[in-house]
């Protein structure tokens, strides 16, 4: 066993991005900067959660990332499975304990996010098209939940729409990428089901949906802040133009994708920020 595994398990940098963005949901509904325990205790929340819901989603996946994912530390053996299901419920735990301290609606709110994580990583994974709704949706939540922990919705909500949508999309490319392992394990992907060129359109249409619904937030008064979402928007056109092309582009279009998320809530706080401007 190895020690380094516990944090590996974890894929932290994509915790602390999670984090980021409950944090930058909480600032775009606040309209401002609340106090710094809220926002400490909105990221340690929601990194928690999605470090809990890697480790389950590993413990589940065992079978599958022997193929698609052996370099990861259960495959390898660097930390056996139950370990790492005793692990995950200590995270969870962790996280409950601190949402408690957010009020009783960031609590419950983190209880039902958590639950999908795992039942996502249980049972909802394999079924074609429920399990990328599932992750979409707690993406979307996400920025939603930093708003919860500050009393408020405002921007956050426009921002959570967006962020479905487009992981919606790339969560269907990434289910293009990973198609040889998952028809090996019996899986049932869009891809595997409708093809992978249908499974590109289907990806494609929640891609050009997301530049549609970008612009909603004009409507309402956003920020002169808010224009680097053209910059998200062309990066969005171009991988979901790029895999309505050919398939086979789903790795580096996925990848694009999951950098313009990060791109488009920095734009929403600055427009969130500037707003009346």
């Amino acid at each position: 066993m190895e020690s380094k595994a516990f944090i590996e398990i974890m894929r932290p940098h994509n915790c602390i991005l999670a984090g980021i963005v409950g944090i930058l949901g909480a600032l775009v509904a606040y309209e401002g900067i609340p106090g710094i325990n809220q926002l400490a205790l909105i990221f340690l929340v929601v990194y928690f959660g999605c470090s809990a819901g890697n480790t389950i989603n590993d413990y589940f996946d065992y079978e599958i990332d022997r193929i698609n994912r052996p370099e990861r530390p259960i495959p390898r053996g660097a930390i056996p499975r139950k370990i790492a299901l005793y692990y995950a419920l200590l995270q969870y735990l962790i996280g409950l304990i601190l949402a408690y301290f957010l009020g009783i609606r960031a609590f419950l709110f983190a209880l039902g996010a958590y639950a999908l994580t795992f039942l996502y990583a249980w049972k909802l994974k394999p079924l074609p098209f429920v399990g990328n709704l599932a992750v979409a949706t707690l993406t979307g939540v996400t920025p939603i939940y930093g708003a919860v922990g500050v009393g408020r919705i405002g921007l956050a909500g426009y921002l959570a729409v967006c962020a479905f949508l487009v992981n919606v999309a790339r969560e269907i490319m990434k289910d293009i990428e990973d198609v040889e392992g998952d028809r090996e394990m019996g899986a049932k992907t869009l891809p595997i089901i409708l093809g992978e060129k249908k499974a590109g359109i289907i990806a494609s249409v929640f891609g050009f949906a997301t530049v549609i619904t970008s612009f909603l937030p004009i409507k309402v008064g956003i920020g002169l802040g808010y224009a680097p979402m053209v910059i998200v928007d062309a990066m969005i056109l171009k991988a979901s133009i790029d895999v309505l092309k050919d398939p086979r582009k789903a790795s580096k279009a996925q990848k694009s994708l999951k950098m313009a998320t990060f791109i488009a809530v920095i734009s929403f706080l600055l427009g969130a920020l500037t707003k009346g401007v």
